[in-house]
């Protein structure tokens, strides 16, 4: 599926999913990944959701967002609470969906300069 964002330039922004990968700004990613709403885009370890740890979750704290976007890979599963204790610790929303609808939502708060953080799951094994 390919989005046209609006003009954010000093926002990441997802431009399309599909089962090679995921494209933001422009450049193909094929394994997990951490997509802040501003710097640099990072690899995120998990690559099945059953290896999801507490550790992965404390990893989308860096850069002090508000709410992280969660896919959760083809299909909506939800992670154990004691995975994302730190995520509640630190007072930071966290909304599960899979994964279309998380690019699609974190494009739009994104757009809004939400200080939004997006962890997407892409399963390789």
């Amino acid at each position: 599926m390919k989005f046209q964002p609006d003009d954010v330039s000093d926002s990441n922004n997802i431009h399309r999913h599909d089962a090679q990968g995921i494209w933001v700004n422009g450049q193909l990613y094929n394994h997990s990944l951490i997509v802040p709403r501003q710097g640099e885009v990072l690899r995120w370890r998990p690559t099945r959701f059953e290896d999801l740890q507490p550790a992965d979750f404390e990893a989308l704290l860096v850069g002090d967002p508000e709410l992280v976007v969660f896919g959760s890979g083809n299909r909506l599963r939800f992670a154990h609470p004691n995975q994302w204790r730190a995520l509640v610790q630190a007072r930071v929303g966290l909304e599960t969906m899979d994964l279309a609808a998380a690019c699609r939502t974190y494009n739009v708060l994104a757009s809004e300069r939400r200080r939004v953080v997006a962890a997407l799951l892409i399963e390789t094994a």
